[in-house]
C-alpha cells in the first residue's frame, strides 16, 4: 500500500472516531482509502444522522483529535473476541463471521483511543505524517451495506485527501472545471440526450442531435476498421441460457442479467438479454467450416448490450442499463495473433490522438495469487500474458501491470486516457482469447488438412458509446471537432435580402456531405450568432451585401478569433480536409 494511501485509510479510521464522538450511538461498518480520499459508511439507526451542513464540525473534530493520534497497536485476537466487542454491530459481526469461515486472522487496530477491526496499512504517525489542511470532508450520500440494494440503506461520508495543501487546492479547482463540464449538464443544453422515469433510470434518449454524434463516432471506428479488412455482422439481442452456459458468463454473471421467458415457451428453453457479442460472433465464426487461407476473420458490430446494474451505480450516461459496444472479434491463427493486435492498438491510437487524448495502458492480469476465478490452463494465460507485455515493450509505451483486472477468461490491454482537465478513464480493450474458442471448439483447417485450434481477440475501441461520449463531453467542454459535429455549420443572412444567396450556400454544403443549420429567422444578428456559438458549432456563416457581391461566404470560426472570406470551393475544400482525418 502506497503512503498516500496509507494517510487515506487512516483519515477514514480518525472519520469514524470523531462521527462517534458526535453521535456516540452510530454504528461503523466499512471505511477504505479510494482514488483521491476516502469513506466511511455509518447507520445513525432511528437518530438523527449528519448532513452536509455537518461536514464542517466534523472535520474539526477530526483535526482536534489527531494529536492524540501518534501510534498504532495491533493486536491479533480470536473470532469470539472479536464478537464480543462488536456483539451490538451485525455489521461488523458479519465481517468477523466472513473472516473466520476463510481461517483468516481478525485483527485489531487502536489509535488515539479508537479501535477498529482493520487488515492494517496506516500512516505510521498520523499526527505528524498527515497534513491535516491537506484533507477535506467532501460530501455525504447513501449507500447500501456492500453494494447490495437488499440490505440497509447506511449514512457515506466521504472525504478528498492528498500529501499536501497544494495538492488539494489543485485538485478543488479540477473539480470545479469538471462540473462546468459535467456531461449530464452540457448533454442537456446542446440538447443530446434526455432521460425518462417512464422508460427508467440507465436507459438514456437521444435526440436527433444526440443519434448524429453517436453515428459519427461509430462511423469513424468502423472507418478505421474497415481499412484493415474488418466486415461487419449482426446479431440479436436474446440469446439461450445455454450459449452464455458455454462460454462461461452465466456461471460468473448470472446475477447480473436480464433473463427473458416466452408467454408459453413449449421446449422449456430460458433466454437472456445479451450482456456480451463474443459468444454469438464465435457461432458465426463456426456457422462453416474454415480454411488457414481465409484466416483471420475479422467480425465488427454495434451493438446495444444489457447489463442489470444496481439502481444506486447509475450515473447519467458513464453507467447505464443498455451499453452501445463497438465490438469487434479477430479469429485467428497463433501465428497471426501478435500481427492483429498491433493493428487494433494502431487504430487505438488514431481514434484517441483524434480528440487528444494521452494515453497508458495497463496490462490486466489475472490475480496470480488467486486463480480459481479464472478459466483455462496455467499455461496459456502465461503465454498470453507475456505476448502483451512483449507488445507494449516493443511499442515503448508507459504502461503498468494490475493483478486482478482481466475478464475471467483473458487478460487484456486496457486504455487509460488522461483528459484535458487532468482525469484518468479506462477506454478501449484488447483482450487475447485462447479459452473462448476450446469452449466453443473454434478450428481451422490447417496447410496439412488437420483441425487447428485458433485463438480469438476481443477488442473494442470506444467501448460503450455512452461512456465515451461522457468522457468526450467533459474532455472537450462540448466543443465537437468538426467530424463528429451534430450540425457542423450555422447559415446566417445578415437581412431577409440575403437570403436567396445563403440558401444556395446552404443547398451547396449540404450536396457535399455537411451537416448544415440555415438560420434565417426573424431574431436580430447578434441573437443568432450568439445562438450559434452557445450551441459550440465549429463554424458559422454569415452572408451579406459585400459576400453576395463578391460570390464568396465570410467564415467565422468557434476556435479562432479571426473570420475568413472564402470563395464556396474554397469552403468545401477546407472542411472536407479538415474532417478527412
Amino acid at each position: 500500500m502506497e503512503q498516500s494511501e496509507k494517510k487515506r485509510h487512516t483519515l477514514a479510521h480518525l472519520l469514524a472516531a470523531a462521527v462517534l464522538e458526535k453521535y456516540p450511538e452510530a454504528k461503523v461498518t466499512l471505511g477504505p482509502p479510494i482514488d483521491n480520499g476516502f469513506y466511511y459508511d455509518f447507520d445513525f439507526g432511528d437518530g438523527e444522522a449528519p448532513g452536509d451542513a455537518d461536514l464542517k464540525a466534523i472535520q474539526k473534530a477530526m483535526k482536534k483529535m489527531v494529536n492524540k493520534w501518534t501510534e498504532w497497536e495491533h493486536k491479533e485476537v480470536s473470532a469470539d473476541e472479536a464478537r464480543e466487542m462488536y456483539q451490538n454491530n451485525p455489521y461488523k459481526l458479519e465481517l468477523i463471521n466472513e473472516i473466520a469461515e476463510k481461517g483468516e486472522s481478525i485483527t485489531l487496530y487502536t489509535c488515539g483511543g479508537f479501535t477498529d477491526l482493520c487488515r492494517g496499512g496506516h500512516a505510521e504517525n498520523p499526527s505528524q505524517d498527515i497534513a491535516m489542511d491537506a484533507f477535506k470532508l467532501d460530501k455525504i450520500a447513501g449507500a447500501y451495506w456492500r453494494g447490495d440494494e437488499k440490505n440497509p440503506m447506511l449514512t457515506r461520508i466521504y472525504g478528498i485527501a492528498f500529501d499536501t495543501k497544494e495538492e488539494l487546492e489543485a485538485y478543488e479547482t479540477q473539480m470545479e472545471e469538471a462540473k462546468k463540464r459535467d456531461h449530464r449538464k452540457l448533454g442537456k443544453e446542446l440538447g443530446l440526450f434526455s432521460f425518462s422515469d417512464l422508460v427508467g433510470p440507465g436507459l438514456p434518449l437521444w435526440s436527433p442531435k444526440g443519434t448524429v454524434l453517436r453515428q459519427e463516432i461509430d462511423k469513424f471506428v468502423q472507418r478505421l476498421r474497415k481499412e484493415r479488412g474488418y466486415e461487419m455482422v449482426t446479431i440479436p439481442h436474446i440469446a439461450k441460457k445455454a450459449l452464455y452456459e458455454t462460454s462461461g458468463h452465466w456461471q460468473k454473471y448470472s446475477e447480473d442479467l436480464f433473463k427473458v421467458r416466452a408467454k408459453e415457451d413449449s421446449d422449456g428453453e430460458e433466454y437472456v438479454l445479451k450482456p456480451m457479442n463474443c459468444p454469438c460472433h464465435t457461432q458465426i465464426f463456426d456457422s462453416v467450416p474454415r480454411s488457414y487461407k481465409e484466416m483471420p476473420k475479422r467480425f465488427a458490430e454495434t451493438t446495444m448490450v444489457y447489463r442489470a446494474e444496481q439502481s444506486g451505480e447509475l450515473a447519467g450516461l458513464t453507467r447505464v442499463l443498455s451499453i452501445t459496444q463497438d465490438d469487434a472479434h479477430v479469429f485467428c491463427r497463433e501465428s497471426q495473433l501478435r500481427e492483429e493486435i498491433e493493428s487494433i492498438w494502431d487504430i487505438i491510437d488514431t481514434f484517441y490522438g483524434t480528440f487528444g487524448f494521452d494515453l497508458k495502458v495497463r496490462l490486466s492480469f489475472r490475480d496470480s495469487q488467486n486463480t480459481n476465478g479464472y478459466i483455462g490452463t496455467d499455461e496459456e494465460w502465461n503465454d498470453a500474458q507475456n505476448l502483451l507485455k512483449e507488445i507494449a515493450e516493443s511499442r515503448d509505451c508507459e504502461y503498468y501491470i494490475e493483478e486482478g483486472e482481466a475478464a475471467f477468461y483473458a487478460p487484456k490491454l486496457d486504455f487509460i486516457a488522461h483528459d484535458s482537465i487532468g482525469r484518468k478513464h479506462q477506454v478501449a480493450t484488447i483482450q487475447a482469447d485462447r479459452n473462448l474458442p476450446e469452449r466453443f471448439d473454434l478450428t481451422c483447417v490447417n496447410e496439412s488438412g488437420e483441425k487447428e485450434r485458433i485463438v480469438m481477440i476481443h477488442a473494442a475501441i470506444a467501448g460503450s458509446l455512452e461512456r465515451f461520449t461522457a468522457v468526450l463531453i467533459e474532455h472537450l467542454a462540448g466543443n465537437f471537432p468538426l467530424l463528429i459535429a451534430p450540425v457542423q455549420l450555422a447559415v446566417i443572412p445578415v437581412a431577409e435580402a440575403h437570403n436567396e444567396y445563403a440558401q444556395n450556400v446552404v443547398t451547396r454544403l449540404e450536396e457535399a456531405g455537411f451537416r448544415i443549420t440555415f438560420d434565417d429567422s426573424k431574431e436580430s444578428m447578434g441573437k443568432k450568432i450568439r445562438q450559434a456559438k452557445k450551441d459550440k458549432l465549429p463554424y458559422f456563416i454569415v452572408i451579406g451585401d459585400q459576400d453576395i457581391e463578391a460570390n464568396q461566404v465570410t467564415l467565422e470560426s468557434r476556435d479562432q478569433e479571426e473570420s475568413q472570406s472564402l470563395s464556396l470551393d474554397e469552403l468545401i475544400v477546407k472542411l472536407n480536409e479538415e474532417q478527412n482525418i
